[in-house]
């Protein structure tokens, strides 16, 4: 039974990303596809590697933290990747809360300006 390969444009297509953005996460050991010649062959591993790269960045996680973050299951195992992530995840609530929590005093502040400048303007 011969596992699911993918090219490099068949990558680039299923996940949404530009082909220099898959060449960078190559080109900082994020992904290692297989190669043959010059063409890359992306199998079910670098899929899943690939997946939970775009979850982290969705979540604002730095790509040095998921890296270093997808290399603790290599050197450590899963259970040790889950405690890590346990760790990271609580650290991203707190930054984002924080995020919020800026963004929330800059709309109330806008808001506040808004309203004070169409009053002024007879609005």
């Amino acid at each position: 039974m011969s596992e699911t390969r993918l090219n490099f444009k068949a990558m680039c297509e299923k996940f949404g990303v530009t082909p220099r953005t898959l060449r960078y996460y190559e080109y900082i050991e994020l992904l290692s596809p297989a190669r043959e010649g010059r063409a890359r062959y992306y199998g079910p591993r670098e899929v899943a590697r690939m997946t939970l790269i775009l979850r982290g960045r969705k979540f604002g996680l730095q790509l040095e933290d998921i890296r270093q973050w997808l290399e603790i299951r290599d050197q450590d195992g899963t259970e040790a990747q889950m405690r890590a992530w346990v760790e990271i995840a609580d650290r991203q609530l707190t930054e984002l809360a924080e995020q919020r929590s800026q963004l929330d005093e800059a709309i109330s502040e806008l808001k506040a300006l808004r309203d004070e400048t169409a009053k002024a303007l007879g609005n």
